[in-house]
Parts: structure tokens; C-alpha cells; sequence
């Protein structure tokens, strides 16, 4: 399900109507200039004349066969033995595929490969390398196999369903065995999916379907000795309290109403359609011209028991999303239940022009469920001659939901169950109010909630046990995540 935009998700480019007009696309600028080098011209410098004067047929047809010509080069290249050393190995044709998988993000600082960190990327291009889904030649970088992702995720984010595209050696019928075999058991290959030569996952990726699993919890009454704190004791020298092990028991048993639970319904379906997300992403590059989103729905599951506690299930499917949007969606939905603020705060967030500062729910119940490829599965079985598969997770589906309960699930619930994340970061928002008094019950936006970009952290959380900082979603701090 991320949210970690830079801006997390494009929006998604359909497939081309076919292959020959895919390469027959225009795309040289109108004021490009071609260098035109005469006889007899080349001791005097290359003069150079612009494609202002060609009809847009000249110009199609000069983009047309520049890209024939460069594709016929990259097939030669691949398809001509090369004069190999001793050491070097024989070359193998590569194949654009989409590479389905899932992984459980626990022990991993994201999906996208990140010096120095363990990133999913990087665990998955090791291991495509060790089974000889990738030459040793193209071994020093996954730029060299185009490898892309259809969604980012980030530090401790989980996915049930995820694809990645890229030039990939399929010739061994017993490759997605291989690969699974230099992997740990987070991550799983489910398969792979021969497509087009344009194929992009990210850029062809019309939606994605995440899911959030929430103790209910967390909607409770806000606590009273948190208040008090916030109140009696100066800004510097709180600290957030730890929950004695009794609170904590009661908030396991808690089960939440029938009143409360249709109000958290109302309030995530008010994010449906294309709303202005700019408060719920980080300030850094984010503008009114590319923070608009589509929600095509956000659905609230009934209440289920896990382990004598009661949790929800979120499900949300966009067109796309932005750093931390989801996560901050979910966490605005829980401050409002917890202090009764009226709806129409959303709609004020959604038109403010002002940013303020959106609290962002913890990464721990954050999952991708699948990305969706309709545009491109409508069209590959009539473009493409042997290319007929979809991109879907369909046939892999019972394994995927083994994997997901056994591996992401059940340690999402243990994680909770031992270290009470939700817990902590409730208490943090509480005994801190000043990062969000624009949440309350009149639903009314003071000044003092203005965030200035460039002001840096206000809140410098420290919580009782083991004096960490707590997570707070700052943006400004936000901003220099990867």
C-alpha cells in the first residue's frame, strides 16, 4: 500500500495506439536544430539549419527514421556476437518483462535502491544478477537493464503486489526459481510477463490499490493525563509517557461504536475524486500545478479481531499518490475522530492555499496491494503478435495471499502487539497539540497553524523510553527523505 513525492507516483501515460505510430511519435521541439555539414564546409565549422521551414509530415518523418535507426542499431548490438576475452561470457538476448513480486518492507529502507541502505531494489538486482537473469556486463548498474518500478514505497512499507520493468534474460524456463533462491524469504518473485519494447511500469501504471490496517484504538477519547501534560508542563520539557501495561490491556479490549466507525467512513470518502493534496504531501517541489490527485474510492472494511484486538482494514485506489499521502490521509482521519472535528475541515484543507502541517500515521500498517495496468491490457492482445498476457497478479493470487498473510500481516500485528506503534504516536500528537491546533471541534484554521516552508522543525519530540525522537511528519524534515 506509500506512500515514501519526490513525487511518489506520475500520473499514468496510456500505451500507444500501436507500435509503428509509437515510434513514429514526434517529439523533436519545434526550434530543435539539426546540424546539416556540406562538402567542402569541413574546415570552416558546421553550419547549422533549423526545421522551422519543415511541414510537420518532414518532421514525423525525420523523428520516424531516427528512432527505426536507433532501434535497429540497439537489435544489432544485441543480436551480433561480440569479440569476447577468455573471461568474458557468451552474450544472451534480453527481453522487456514486467517482473511481478511482494515483500514485507520490515528490515528494508524502501523500494528504491539507496546507497549505503538494504532497499528492495538492491536486494532484488543482486539476486536477478546471481541467477543470470542479468549479465555480468550489466551487473554495475540497473540503468543498464532499464529496470523501473510501478510504485515507490517507503522505509518499513510493505507490498502484496508489485511490478518492475526491465530487459531481463528469460531464456532459462527455470529463472523465477533461481532468482527466488538468492532471495531472503521477505521478498518473493511471483513471475514475470513478456511486454513491449515501451513498456514502463511506472509510466503505465493507470492506478494503484494500497491498504492500511488500523487498530481501532487509536479513535478513542483523547487521554487525560496527556492533556494535563501538555498543559502543566513547558513545551521543552515534555516528554512522551510510555502506556502502563493496564492502559494498554484497555485499549486492546476497546471496540469501537457504531457512530464512530460511520463518521471514519464519511471522512475517507470525502477524499474520493480530484481533490488539491498539496497538505498531504511534503512541501519540497510540490505546487498547486502538480499536487491534484484522483481517488477513484477509499473503503472502510467492517471491525475484525486479531489476536483480542480490533482492527480496520483501509482500502484506497488513485490514479496516484504523493510522498507520505496516504499515511497522512489516515493520520488526519484519527486526529479528527479523537477530537471530534467536523468534515468540512477537509474541504478547508483541501481549497487552503496556506500549507499546514498534516500529522502522517505511521508506516507500519501501510501495504501495496497490486498496481493496475488496464490501459495497457486492454490493447497489448491486439498490438502485439505473441504478446497477448495481461499484467495481472490473477494467476499468482492464492500464493500472494499466503505470502501476505504469513509475511506482512502477521508481522504487522506482532510489531504492534510488542512495541505499540500506533500507541506512541498518539501520544506523541497529544502531548504535543501545538503541531496541530487547527484539529478541533469548530474546525476553524488559526494562523498559528501556518507552516512557513524553510522554517525547519518546530517540534523536537522525545519520548520516556530510550530518549529516540519520536516520528513527527514535519515537512520540512519530510522533504529530505529519499
Amino acid at each position: 500500500m506509500s506512500e515514501t513525492i519526490k513525487q511518489e507516483d506520475q500520473a499514468p501515460v496510456q500505451l500507444p495506439v500501436s507500435i509503428e505510430q509509437d515510434i513514429a511519435v514526434d517529439s523533436t521541439p519545434a526550434d530543435t536544430v539539426h546540424t546539416d555539414v556540406k562538402a567542402g564546409e569541413a574546415g570552416q565549422g558546421s553550419k547549422k539549419r533549423s526545421n522551422r521551414g519543415q511541414t510537420c509530415r518532414e518532421r514525423r518523418e525525420f523523428a520516424t527514421n531516427k528512432r527505426r535507426a536507433r532501434q535497429q542499431e540497439d537489435h544489432e548490438r544485441e543480436s551480433t556476437p561480440r569479440e569476447k576475452s577468455e573471461n568474458s561470457e557468451p552474450r544472451k538476448p534480453k527481453r522487456r518483462v514486467a517482473l511481478l513480486l511482494g515483500f514485507c518492507g520490515t528490515e528494508f529502507q524502501g523500494m528504491q535502491v539507496n546507497p549505503n541502505a538494504r532497499t528492495i531494489e538492491g536486494d532484488l538486482f543482486t539476486a536477478l544478477c546471481e541467477a543470470g537473469a542479468v549479465s555480468a556486463d550489466n551487473a554495475t548498474n540497473q540503468q543498464k537493464v532499464q529496470l523501473q518500478r510501478a510504485a515507490r514505497t517507503d522505509k518499513g512499507v510493505h507490498a502484496a503486489g508489485q511490478v518492475v520493468s526491465l530487459k531481463m534474460i528469460v531464456e532459462d524456463p527455470d529463472i523465477v526459481e533461481k532468482v527466488n533462491a538468492q532471495l531472503p524469504d521477505q521478498i518473493r518473485v511471483w513471475g514475470f510477463v513478456r511486454v513491449v519494447q515501451s513498456f514502463n511500469a511506472k509510466t503505465m501504471c493507470d492506478s494503484r490499490v494500497y491498504e492500511y490496517l488500523l487498530p481501532t484504538y487509536v479513535l478513542m477519547e483523547p487521554s487525560e493525563s496527556n492533556l494535563l501534560l501538555a498543559q502543566t508542563v513547558p513545551f521543552e520539557e515534555r516528554q512522551i509517557p510510555e502506556t502502563k501495561a493496564e492502559d494498554m490491556k484497555a485499549k486492546r479490549e476497546y471496540r469501537v461504536s457504531a457512530e464512530k466507525l460511520q463518521f471514519v467512513r464519511d471522512a475517507f470518502a470525502k477524499y474520493k475524486g480530484t481533490h488539491d493534496f498539496r497538505n498531504f504531501t511534503v512541501t519540497r517541489g510540490c505546487t498547486e500545478t502538480n499536487s491534484k490527485r484522483h481517488m477513484h474510492w477509499f473503503n472502510v472494511s467492517d471491525p475484525m479481531i486479531i489476536d483480542g484486538s480490533e482492527w480496520l482494514s483501509l482500502k484506497v485506489k488513485g490514479q496516484s499518490f504523493m510522498l507520505h499521502q496516504i499515511r497522512k490521509m489516515v493520520g488526519l482521519v484519527i486526529l479528527m475522530t479523537r477530537s471530534g472535528a467536523p468534515l468540512e475541515l477537509m474541504d478547508a484543507l483541501f481549497e487552503k492555499e496556506s500549507r499546514v502541517n498534516v500529522p502522517k500515521a505511521p508506516s507500519l500498517g501501510l501495504l501495496l496491494e497490486s498496481p493496475v495496468f488496464d490501459g495497457y491490457n486492454s490493447r497489448a492482445d491486439k498490438q502485439v503478435q505473441g504478446l497477448t498476457n495481461p499484467v495481472t497478479f490473477e494467476p499468482y493470487q492464492k500464493t500472494m495471499d499466503e505470502f501476505k498473510q504469513r509475511f506482512i500481516y502477521d508481522a504487522i500485528i506482532r510489531t504492534e502487539m510488542t512495541e505499540s506503534i500506533f500507541d506512541g504516536w498518539v501520544n506523541s500528537a497529544e502531548v504535543f497539540p501545538e503541531q496541530y491546533t487547527y484539529i478541533n471541534k469548530e474546525g476553524v484554521i488559526p494562523e498559528s497553524a501556518i507552516v512557513v516552508p524553510g522554517s525547519g522543525r518546530r517540534f523536537p519530540f522525545k519520548s520516556a523510553a530510550g530518549n529516540q525522537a519520536a516520528e513527527s511528519s514535519e515537512d520540512e524534515l519530510d522533504s529530505k527523505d529519499n
